[in-house]
């Protein structure tokens, strides 16, 4: 069965991949533009552009999702947040990882993710649901599958991959408006060659938006929520405890209130009900079946 580790250095590689396929491909679009338009003060800008937003993504796109989610940073002051503390604590203990940062969505939606761009600056993130409605071992089965994402680096893979798609689809929804609004005004002066070139590379962007974004929900894979299972029936030594967890959040009806595409794929569970999670089983799931997951996990024998 695989450890807590397997997957860390592919995903270390995978994130350099996406930072620097960004890189290229908005310099790219800064390139070809500023040949149409005669202007290398737009290559300039895409080259400006492309580092920040790398800078961006690295240092701060945990902040980012956490903002997205509506997630408040918990301390030790109640007796709910002190118990949460230690079952966290513990488990690091024994996973041999420090303890991440601990948050609450304020949201009756049963969920949770792991965020941050490594395990010492690593978050958890709980709704208020899921503390409320699970006990102590369908939680502790919970927060070892995310610090099992932690240790393999899903988290800075996915994080990452989520801010920069989200910086793809602005791109696209930019050269659509200029293509049609800069476009009209130049075919005034008798160039409509210009407009022709701008509104097929809108398409174009238009197009791998989309592609963008089902690249950003396959980057964490459905064998890696897997393995995060498996490795959080290891970590706790009592895989009951996830398995019941993932029944009681897959019967709630409930959507998180700030579900949010760009980062579904995040949580442990399907953020969506509904007609959203029919879309997202007709085309590209961001999840395993529960079912299986349920399955795999009661057939997982502990040595």
């Amino acid at each position: 069965m695989a450890t807590l580790y397997t997957h860390k250095d592919r995903n270390l590689q995978l994130t350099w991949v996406y930072l620097v396929g960004f890189l290229v491909f908005v310099i790219f679009v800064g390139w070809f533009f500023s040949l149409v338009m005669e202007s290398s003060v737009i290559l300039y800008g895409a080259v400006f552009f492309a580092v920040a937003m790398n800078f961006v993504s690295y240092w701060w796109s945990d902040k980012i999702v956490l903002k997205i989610a509506g997630a408040q940073r918990i301390s030790r002051k109640t007796p709910n947040e002190k118990e949460i503390y230690r079952l966290v604590e513990n488990l690091c203990i024994t996973a041999g990882l420090p303890t991440p940062r601990i948050y609450l969505i304020p949201d009756v939606a049963p969920n949770a993710f792991a965020t941050g761009r490594d395990p010492e600056h690593a978050v958890i993130a709980l709704t208020t649901g899921i503390v409320e409605s699970l006990d102590k071992k369908e939680l502790e089965g919970v927060i070892a599958h995310e610090l099992s994402h932690i240790g393999n680096r899903d988290i800075l893979l996915s994080t990452v991959v989520t801010v920069l798609v989200g910086f793809v689809a602005l791109l696209a929804d930019l050269f659509i408006r200029w293509s049609w609004f800069g476009g009209r005004k130049r075919d005034g002066e008798g160039n409509s060659q210009l407009q022709l070139v701008l509104v097929v590379v809108a398409i174009i962007l238009a197009i791998l938006a989309p592609v963008a974004a089902t690249l950003m929900q396959m980057a964490i894979s459905r064998k890696r929520e897997f393995l995060a299972d498996a490795d959080a029936a290891l970590l706790t030594r009592y895989p009951e405890g996830l398995a019941s967890a993932l029944e009681k959040i897959s019967s709630h009806q409930g959507e998180l209130i700030k579900a949010n595409k760009a980062t579904a794929h995040m949580y442990i569970a399907n953020p969506f009900r509904g007609k959203h999670a029919k879309k997202a089983t007709r085309f590209f799931a961001t999840h395993p079946a529960t079912d299986e997951r349920i399955k795999r996990l009661r057939e997982t024998e502990i040595q």
